[in-house]
């Protein structure tokens, strides 16, 4: 059944379990939509076809959790950023490493690849952008401005600009002929998530933290439009292919937006939660989100989404049919002037070698340590090609006439009307089991779940090959083996961490409440409401705390509030006023760090991750706001008479200076840590640097 066919306006396509460990980074192929490359805190890429059980291949070389990952235009090259600060490019169709490149001091944050040339830009936790040319091997430029960790990059349609998004509320443009900042626009109050340039016109898309998405006119260098706030940060945007609507990922929710005048077309649910990446075909948009180790993927079908109207004095006439927005670029401002052809590299070449007077940037041609260094990098690399089916089928040779998949696949099939739009299989569960086919190592079953016997994956046989080897395939269907491994479940310990996204209870079991033996469901019921009372109890008495805190609140002392709140010495209490602190930063004061600081140093050894991620901003927010005031103070000389104010000041400085440097021990220890927790705790190592001196 077509897409169109049906009812449902958006539905989940898949669940993937992606890596052995947590999934760290998502990308997919903006040009077909059918390819998706994860990244996790195994150290491995993964890429996928969509709608796909079956991993295609497992590119290893990184050291360290893959942090960012991005396909090139023609999704024929694929590229990682890890932790360390190291890049690897591979050719997805010859099944190689390229290149390593090194040089960032820490995290890699974005990544994106020059329209037509062998270029590539990444940005950073150490607040660099730099350009790499691929062929080269070296850094062509290293732009310097960014205060914080480089978000999102993204180069112009035409290949001559880049702008890049930061955690420090701004975005900033640069001319890549000239090595130089254009403009820098600040009007976001938080940290910009993403930047996308419009495919027709002159007009750059941002979307932040502070839950809105502005519009910049790229002629005049002014906002043209901000949308309302949203109910949460943007994560992802998108324009339309013709370039008249964006489309804007949030928590579980997808708005199209027009511009001049500002309005939202439209607002569809969407289950995908925290969605990470976005891409367009064929009037239909692709959504993916993970939850720790499961990469989950959604469709929302465009052609039941309103994208236009016609607008009368700012109001959209819903009675009107929808028909194609008009092509703006042609009487608002200038479409981009594209090359004729994609072979600019020369260009770019000669242009870059007047860039190394730039003051702004700098210039590095890889030495002949360097190249060796590589080397050394690139032998522990390897592509293992574990869907050999899948990998012959999407990644033709070179020399093919034609590529699958085609430019303009078929859409995805939405499921019965009758269907949930986001199924869960409660009665049967997907079985990988091993083949002693060398060309097909696992097969994929579904089969009844048994309450009796719990069921596991068993992780597929990893095959090493390189695409000559992939002539002589043999299907799935003709594995020997026609009942699947069932493998009895090892128990499992709680975490250390208790993740703070979670859809079952941790360390828990129905069973454990019930004793053995059959029992009617009065007694059934019985049992498991024995602890009722007493967590309603603990709530009611949280719930009364609150309200306290609340009443002291209300007469404007927010010192008064959060001091009541720590003397109750209970941190669910604190996380509560902090998250509710943290979302407004106007309300923090010396005299409320030295009241917050020594409870930050415990939520950061909490075994809870929402306490974690609650001290981490709360530290953030602190260093940022008064950590040149603490400095300055510090090492002013001292004043001539009395001065009452600033010696308050000066203990209040001198008490913050002293908690930050046991919260600094802290941070240094955990920052050891691999994945999405260590790369937050060296983020405020960076930031606190001016500690150590």
């Amino acid at each position: 059944m077509a897409a169109a066919s049906t009812t449902k306006t958006s539905w989940r396509l898949q669940d993937i379990v992606a890596h052995r460990s947590n999934v760290s980074s998502l990308a997919l192929g903006k040009v077909s939509g059918r390819l998706l490359a994860t990244g996790g805190e195994d150290c491995r890429v993964n890429i996928w076809a969509v709608n796909k059980p079956n991993c295609i291949m497992s590119l290893t070389g990184h050291t360290s959790p893959v942090e960012c990952i991005q396909f090139n235009g023609s999704e024929e090259q694929v590229v990682a950023g890890s932790q360390s600060g190291s890049l690897r490019l591979w050719d997805l169709e010859a099944a190689t490493i390229l290149r390593t490149l090194m040089g960032h001091k820490a995290n890699i944050t974005s990544l994106d690849f020059h329209p037509y040339g062998e270029y590539l830009a990444s940005g950073s936790m150490d607040t660099n952008v730099k350009l790499w040319d691929v062929k080269r091997k070296g850094c062509v430029f290293r732009y310097k401005g960014h205060t914080q960790a480089v978000r999102c990059l993204a180069f112009s349609p035409d290949g001559k600009w880049l702008a890049s998004a930061s955690d420090d509320s701004t975005i900033k443009l640069w001319d890549l002929t000239a090595g130089k900042m254009i403009t820098e626009f600040t009007s976001h109050t938080a940290a910009v998530n993403i930047v996308q340039f419009n495919p027709t016109e002159y007009l750059l898309a941002s979307g932040s933290a502070d839950r809105t998405i502005k519009l910049w006119d790229l002629e005049k260098f002014t906002m043209v439009g901000s949308s309302e706030a949203e109910s949460g940060g943007v994560r992802c945007i998108a324009f339309s292919p013709d370039g008249g609507c964006l489309f804007s990922g949030s928590v579980d929710m997808l708005r199209v937006y027009g511009w001049e005048p500002d309005r939202c077309f439209d607002v569809v649910p969407v289950g995908w939660g925290k969605v990470a990446d976005l891409a367009i075909c064929n009037n239909q948009l692709i959504g993916v989100s993970s939850n720790q180790s499961t990469v989950s993927s959604y469709v929302v079908d465009l052609t039941r989404v309103k994208r236009s109207g016609s607008v009368i004095q700012g109001v959209i006439q819903d009675d009107k049919p929808l028909a194609e927005p008009p092509a703006k670029g042609a009487t608002l401002r200038r479409n981009y002037e594209r090359p004729i052809t994609s072979c600019t590299g020369q260009r770019m070449k000669e242009s870059s070698e007047s860039d190394r007077r730039s003051p702004e940037g700098e210039r590095r041609s890889p030495s002949s340590e360097d190249e060796r260094e590589e080397k050394e990098k690139e032998k522990g690399s390897s592509t293992e090609i574990t869907n050999p089916d899948d990998y012959k089928e999407v990644f033709h040779p070179r020399n093919a006439i034609s590529r699958t998949p085609p430019k303009h696949p078929e859409p995805f099939p939405a499921p019965p009307d009758d269907a949930e739009s986001f199924p869960v299989k409660p009665n049967q569960i997907d079985i990988v089991t091993p083949s002693s086919d060398k060309a097909t190592p696992f097969t994929v079953k579904s089969v009844p779940l048994c309450t009796s016997t719990p069921v596991v994956r068993v992780e597929p046989t990893i095959v090493t090959s390189a695409p000559r080897s992939t002539t002589a395939v043999t299907s799935s269907s003709s594995a020997p083996s026609n009942r699947p491994t069932v493998t009895t479940a090892k128990t499992k310990q709680p975490p250390n961490v208790i993740m703070s996204s979670r859809n079952k209870p941790i360390g828990l079991n129905v069973a454990d409440f019930l004793p053995p033996g059959k029992m009617s469901d009065d007694e059934a019921l019985g049992q498991i409401k024995k602890g009722h009372d007493t967590m309603c109890v603990m709530l009611t008495r949280r719930c009364k705390n609150l309200n306290t805190v609340r009443g002291v609140w209300s007469n404007g002392d927010v010192k008064a509030a959060v001091d009541l709140a720590v003397s109750m010495k209970d941190l669910s209490i604190v996380v509560d006023i902090l998250n509710i602190v943290n979302l407004k930063p106007s309300l923090w004061k010396l005299d409320l760090c030295t009241s917050i600081l020594p409870q930050i140093e415990e939520l950061l050894q909490s075994k809870y991750e929402s306490y974690v991620q609650t001290g981490c901003v709360s530290l953030k927010l602190i260093l940022k706001r008064f950590w040149p005031l603490i400095s300055d103070t510090l090492t002013a000389p001292p004043s001539v008479g009395v001065d009452i104010t600033r010696e308050e000041r000066l203990q209040k400085c001198k008490m913050c200076y002293k908690q930050l440097l046991n919260v600094h021990k802290v941070v240094k220890n955990h920052a050891k840590q691999v994945g999405r927790h260590g790369s937050t705790f060296t983020e405020l190592q960076l930031l606190m640097v001016p500690l150590d001196k």
